[in-house]
């Protein structure tokens, strides 16, 4: 977008709406309109002017986050994404929100140390900034200045090198990145996969304390269990580990086994975890063995990963334009040259079974 992105701010608590027209303020792309202290409010405003984006509180007087959503998105659909409390109920309404229509999830702006106000500041203008650029449709009603931080790679948390000799093994394992429009494109592709799958490791950008919840969702709806990872938890058959929100997560070996190591780091290709990370530890430890795959969103993270996975004999896959919510991680991977083959969001699940061997 050339022009500034319109940003209308919906949340009950003056402080919220402070706090966030304060941080989305430092990013000269970002125009703030008069926030709303409700969706009644709110709707007034929208009709006066249209926002490019959406910040929507889940839990409001008047009218609930959720309430207002549906009404929205089976109306006048525009971007929004959910800020919400790290409560477990918040968590639990927000998943359910990004099945309903919105596109991502940020967490309500708090006091605290530096590295936090700064890391919040990129990622809440990151996700509004990818917000604008998905084109959001119909569904039914049932349903101060800006200094970024130096923009680091995975060098920041996993070394480059050369792949470590270990014990042969033919087990493959399976390394998926995500972000923006991820967590229902990796619903469609998860919940048509069967038991005898090779183990994944999923890397969706979300916050903190959201993952585990997502996670839940997704083992509630899929024949494979789906759970959070954890730090060394085994890499198995029939089995997704998602990456905890706020924490890198690696694929690592000992002999024969798979397992991940969650870590603390700092932001990397401006996330944490980040999909570089994930795809390099893979490229490193599973090497021929792995499949990569890159789905929806903006940014380039992945891309360097993934193409280190191909350069190690992965077979590296990217989800095509027209299914993808944010062409911009496929659309970088593919440009670099880090990809064999370019499929639907529809033919993914497909692809995991025909290289599970």
């Amino acid at each position: 977008m050339t022009r500034k992105i319109k940003v209308l701010i919906i949340d009950d608590s003056a402080v919220v709406r402070q706090a966030l027209s304060e941080v989305l303020r430092s990013d000269p792309m970002i125009e703030i309109m008069d926030p709303a202290a409700d969706p009644f409010i709110a709707a007034e405003r929208i009709e006066r002017e249209k926002p490019d984006v959406i910040t929507l509180d889940v839990e409001m007087p008047r009218m609930d986050g959720l309430t207002f959503l549906r009404k929205l998105m089976s109306q006048h659909p525009i971007p929004v994404v959910m800020c919400s409390s790290l409560t477990e109920k918040g968590e639990e309404t927000t998943i359910r929100a990004l099945e309903y229509g919105a596109v991502n999830i940020i967490t309500k702006p708090k006091l605290g140390a530096r590295q936090f106000i700064e890391e919040s500041k990129i990622l809440i203008c990151d996700s509004v900034k990818a917000a604008a650029k998905v084109k959001v449709k119909k569904i039914s009603d049932t349903r101060g200045s800006y200094q970024p931080t130096k923009k680091l790679s995975a060098d920041a948390v996993i070394a480059p090198g050369k792949k470590t000799a270990m014990v042969k093994t033919t087990e493959r394992v399976v390394a998926i990145g995500a972000s923006t429009g991820g967590t229902e494109a990796l619903k469609q592709v998860l919940t048509k996969l069967p038991v005898d799958i090779p183990g994944i490791v999923v890397v969706q950008h979300m916050p903190e304390g959201f993952t585990k919840a997502f996670a839940k969702r997704l083992d509630d709806l899929c024949q494979i269990r789906v759970k959070e990872a954890e730090n060394g938890d085994t890499v198995l058959r029939g089995q997704v580990l998602i990456a905890p929100g706020n924490k890198h997560t690696l694929l690592q070996r000992s002999g024969a086994r798979y397992y991940v190591e969650v870590k603390d780091g700092p932001l990397v290709c401006r996330h944490r975890p980040s999909v570089d990370v994930l795809f390099r530890s893979t490229a490193r430890y599973a090497g021929k063995n792995a499949t990569g795959i890159i789905m929806t969103g903006m940014g380039d993270d992945g891309a360097k990963g993934m193409l280190e996975m191909k350069q190690a004999g992965a077979k590296t896959i990217a989800q095509d334009e027209a299914s993808c919510v944010v062409f911009g991680m496929p659309q970088v991977a593919i440009r670099m040259g880090a990809v064999d083959e370019i499929v639907s969001l529809a033919e993914l699940a497909a692809r995991i079974v025909l290289y599970r061997n």
